[in-house]
Parts: C-alpha cells; sequence; structure tokens
C-alpha cells in the first residue's frame, strides 16, 4: 500500500506483524518510487519478514523517465529533505531495529545516512562515493564524508568492478573510512535490483542479496 509521510512524501509500506519484526527502510534509484520497488517492498515483507518501506526521492515532481533529464532535479535536492524522509520511513515500519538498502543515487543515500545513527545497518548497492559533477548543489554533502562521523551506522558497500561510478579509488577511500566492502569483479553499474537492466547478472545479485541479508540481520 501507499502511505502519505508526515513531509507529504508518498511511501510504499508493507508491515508484517510481529514483535520482534525487524522494519527496512528503501532509498530508491533515480527514476524513483514505481512498480519495480513496489514490487520489491512486498517482495521483501513476504520473503524476509520485515516492514518495509520506500519512501519517493522526488515528491511533487512530475519528471521523465530520462536519466539525464533527471540529473538537474538531483543537484535541486536537499540532503536534508530526503535523509529526513528516509528516518520517516524508517519510524514508519514501527519497528525498533530498523535497516536501510538503497540503490545507485539510493546507494548514495544511504551512504549520506550512515551518519544519522538512525539505522542499525546500512547496505549501499553501488551507491555514488563522492557526489558526481552533474549533480552538485549547494544542499548535497559528500557521501563519503557521512562515515567520519562519531555514531554512525555499519555500512555494506556492494560495487562493481566495472562501474564508473564507483571507481577504485574511491572504494578504497570508503574501506579506509570503515565501510565493508564487496567487489564484483566483472559488473558494471546496476548489476542487482532490476532484472530488465543490461548490466544485470543474476549470479551475482543473488550472492550479493545474501550477503545484504546476512549483514542486516547481523
Amino acid at each position: 500500500m501507499h502511505v502519505t509521510l508526515p513531509s507529504g512524501t508518498p511511501a510504499a509500506l508493507a508491515k508484517v506483524d510481529g514483535d520482534r519484526v525487524m522494519g527496512l527502510v528503501i532509498a530508491t534509484d533515480i527514476f524513483g518510487l514505481r512498480p519495480l520497488f513496489d514490487d520489491m517492498v512486498d517482495r521483501i515483507a513476504a520473503e524476509q519478514q520485515m516492514t518495509v518501506c520506500a519512501p519517493e526521492p522526488f515528491p511533487g515532481q512530475d519528471l521523465p523517465l530520462d536519466l539525464e533529464a533527471r540529473y538537474p532535479a538531483v543537484a535541486r535536492l536537499r540532503d536534508q529533505d530526503v535523509l529526513r524522509d528516509l528516518a520517516d520511513a524508517a519510524d514508519a515500519t514501527e519497528c525498533e531495529r530498523v535497516g536501510l538498502i538503497g540503490f545507485c543515487m539510493g546507494g548514495m543515500y544511504a551512504l549520506k545516512a550512515a551518519a544519522l545513527a538512525r539505522f542499525d545497518r546500512i547496505v549501499s548497492f553501488y551507491g555514488m562515493i563522492r557526489l558526481p559533477d552533474a549533480w552538485r548543489g549547494g544542499a548535497h554533502g559528500q557521501p563519503l564524508d557521512a562515515l567520519a562521523r562519531p555514531g554512525g551506522s555499519a555500512v555494506l558497500a556492494i560495487v562493481g568492478g566495472k562501474d564508473p561510478y564507483t571507481p577504485p579509488a574511491d572504494v578504497a577511500a570508503l574501506e579506509f573510512a570503515g565501510a565493508t566492502v564487496v567487489r564484483y569483479p566483472d559488473a558494471d553499474h546496476g548489476f542487482v535490483h532490476d532484472a530488465s537492466r543490461p548490466h544485470h547478472r543474476a549470479d551475482d545479485a543473488a550472492d550479493a542479496w545474501a550477503r545484504a541479508w546476512a549483514f542486516l540481520r547481523g
């Protein structure tokens, strides 16, 4: 089902009953909340027995499903708004323990959310470690800087060895900052969460999901 967060941002939510149910927030990719993530929310809730919430990163904006056309919209985002909605999504799960996963742009915000101390554990799937030039704006901080703040969450980063958005020097810096990094040498960007993408790698994706669940529950 869809709900509205306190800020007015829409979000997909699937609840699971139980005293020990873990909550999970999903930070979507640059194309935002859509059937892919509606289905993911419901599937994870059913398969992992987690209460799952995924907020829309571009609330109130009618954006085309075109990658480069969305770049200016990313530059206009404010960290404080996106991170507020991720924290409110955690509250919407009504769970004591809440994890966060994010993909692509959402993986970048997952890294930034490490500074919130709101999430027990975070998994960033191929999130940008340093802000791409096309996304720079006055209300953006560097994702890498969030890991240096005290009291942050434990972070697992899933990266592809052929991903131009996570170059080796950035991945090494992320690891040096304390994140656990799992590298898939033959994988390009976006190889896990969307089976329709040309870079999807089914075996690597299955392995990455298994590592993510083990880390989040650890």
